[in-house]
């Protein structure tokens, strides 16, 4: 059995992230729900950092791999359509899913270049 130990965590890229996910909490209902399904998704990453689908490094926004010195990442589909785009790092002792943003299903396309004609 090669089981994997190492303490798992979720952390937002920066404080302006987790300022936008705070602010969910108190906002509409749909906002509300987005925060919701934030929270579902960050209990799955606590569980399981793989749970969400790879997203191949040629499709990767220029600016991530600038901003975040990204060598992963990784997409989980959210309720009502959202996305949540994260990336992983380790150590020898924690692995670390690092929310990096988040946004409906079209616009996810758009910054992967999914569909643009």
């Amino acid at each position: 059995m090669n089981e994997d130990f190492r303490a798992r965590k979720v952390r937002f890229a920066d404080e302006k992230l987790f300022a936008a996910y705070e602010e969910l909490k108190g906002g509409r209902s749909e906002e509300k729900e987005l925060a919701v399904s934030l929270d579902e998704a960050i209990q799955k990453l606590k569980l399981n950092s793989k749970c969400g689908i790879k997203i191949p490094s040629r499709l990767w926004p220029r600016e991530y791999v600038i901003k975040y010195q990204i060598d992963n990442l990784w997409k989980l589909n959210l309720r009502s359509g959202w996305r949540l785009i994260y990336t992983i790092t380790t150590t020898n002792v924690e692995i670390v899913s690092i929310l990096l943003e988040w946004f409906k299903h079209k616009d996810y396309e758009k910054k992967f270049k999914y569909n643009v004609k």
